[in-house]
């Protein structure tokens, strides 16, 4: 059982011992933390923070933990309920609100719950202010109101059609045009807020859906990332209804896959080169992805005369660096879409919407459309940590001992070699060394992650 405490918020498992595991306690310190950093940050007497979750078990119970907090603290909250991350971001401004709390682990199996914290725009907190919060909460430096002085509660359950209409509306997106397509797509909502907002949202488009595991009952029917092994049910729905294709989206709706009409994954990495393809291809622009992830977008983004740069990890970072580069579409290639014209955050609603715009111009299959992009393969693997092991000496070691290659040591480190990399990184949100490689096959990739493993463990002495 774990608690890990990141400048982008608290993740544990549910349960157990304060300070080891994400306790009532401990959900509440946290909360409080956040009260009170928002406080000193927005300067202002009174304070509005929207707060929502997925559909996870332990949800309702972080809910009325978080909620009554912030209320002590003089706190107004807008309460969406079950919600989704980019629906909680879009709506922190439209409700001119000073913040938001989302209550999800994201793709983290059903034990795990997490607080992720917003600003005044609706993005994620940088390095500096999650610092303080981690500072406060250390000190448990609380000043908690009067009875006179306590915030009230609003409850608005009406943002996942909000945020269905501000998709609607984009520049790019055009319903009666996908309508014409008569497409028909099998949804896995892995039983929770997507199983609500993906097909509403297609429905809208006029698509025939097909629902598989749409009920937000929060028991996760497989493990909730959107992976190959974990997605046989869909991969089998696709062929036997006869679909144009498959969407997974992930417990709190900000990545997104696609199963392509032949039931093969389309690839997590290519939900990004396709959204960025159709939209460069109707505004010269720039991107942004990860280090993680595929060359795919930098080959997609330089065919239509953009110039794409790669940020470290994590979504603020990658706003960052979309933000200096007047990026017109960026993300991370774990299925994360960041389209700025809506809002700077990884949102599933905006991704669906230009792949459906894509697939309803272009024609053919999704099948076809994935052989017309650059064919990389990734292999994504990982070391459990053990303590007392030496993260940082491990990365260094591998940095000298691959010195005349193509190195970034901005976020772990990342070995480009001529035909194929490798980036190596502890988690922020697993106690786990990532290994990502990409190669022309997959043989290769798989090959280059198990001889870096091979490497790291003859390091450490395994």
């Amino acid at each position: 059982m774990t608690l890990i405490k990141s400048i982008s918020g608290i993740r544990g498992t549910i349960g157990g011992k304060p300070g080891d595991n994400l306790t009532p306690i401990d959900a509440v310190k946290f909360a409080a933390s956040y009260g009170v950093w928002l406080k000193d940050y927005s300067k202002k007497d009174k304070l509005k923070v929207v707060i929502g979750r997925d559909a996870r078990l332990s949800g309702e119970m972080m809910q009325n933990l978080v909620v009554s907090t912030l209320v002590g603290l003089g706190i107004d909250v807008v309460d969406l309920d079950l919600s989704t991350t980019p629906t909680v971001e879009i709506a922190v401004p439209m409700e001119n609100a000073d913040g938001g709390i989302i209550l999800t682990a994201s793709h983290n199996p059903k034990q795990w719950n997490a607080l992720k914290l917003l600003n005044e725009k609706g993005e994620f907190l940088d390095a500096a202010q999650g610092a303080k919060i981690l500072e406060i909460a250390e000190k448990e430096d609380f000043d908690f109101s009067d009875v006179d002085d306590l915030g009230v509660i609003n409850k608005n359950d009406s943002y996942i059609d909000i945020h269905i209409d501000e998709v609607l509306n984009l520049s790019l997106v055009d319903a009666e045009v996908v309508k014409k397509a008569k497409f028909k797509v099998v949804v896995d909502g892995v039983n929770s807020t997507g199983g609500i907002a993906i097909p509403k949202l297609l429905k809208e488009f006029g698509v025939e859906v097909v629902e598989l595991y749409c009920k937000p009952t929060g028991h996760f029917p497989h493990n909730p990332e959107p992976l190959k092994e974990h997605l046989k049910d869909i991969c089998d729905l696709v062929i036997k209804e006869k679909a144009d294709f498959g969407i997974v989206v992930d417990p709190d709706v900000d990545r997104l896959a696609f199963i392509s009409n032949d039931g093969e994954m389309f690839g997590e990495e290519y939900t990004l080169v396709a959204c960025a393809d159709y939209v460069l291809g109707k505004t010269k622009g720039n991107t942004v992805s990860n280090l993680s992830s595929s060359r795919a977008l930098r080959d997609i983004t330089q065919k239509h005369g953009g110039i794409y740069e790669a940020a470290a990890v994590g979504e603020v970072n990658v706003v960052t660096k979309m933000k200096a580069n007047n990026a017109i579409i960026g993300g991370e290639g774990n299925g994360g879409i960041i389209y700025p014209e809506s809002h700077y955050g990884r949102d599933s609603l905006v991704g669906t919407a230009l792949f459906l715009m894509l697939m309803a111009e272009k024609g053919g299959t999704v099948a076809e459309l994935r052989a017309s992009y650059p064919s990389y393969f990734m292999s994504k693997k990982k070391i459990q940590l053990t303590p007392g092991l030496d993260v940082d000496g491990i990365l260094k070691s591998m940095a000298e001992k691959y010195a005349n290659e193509e190195l970034s040591t901005i976020d772990g480190v990342k070995i480009d070699f001529a035909e194929n990399w490798v980036h190596l990184r502890k988690s922020n949100t697993e106690p786990i060394i990532r290994i990502y490689t990409e190669a022309k096959s997959q043989t290769e990739a798989d090959g280059l992650a198990d001889r870096i493993i091979g490497e790291i463990k003859s390091i450490v002495g395994l």
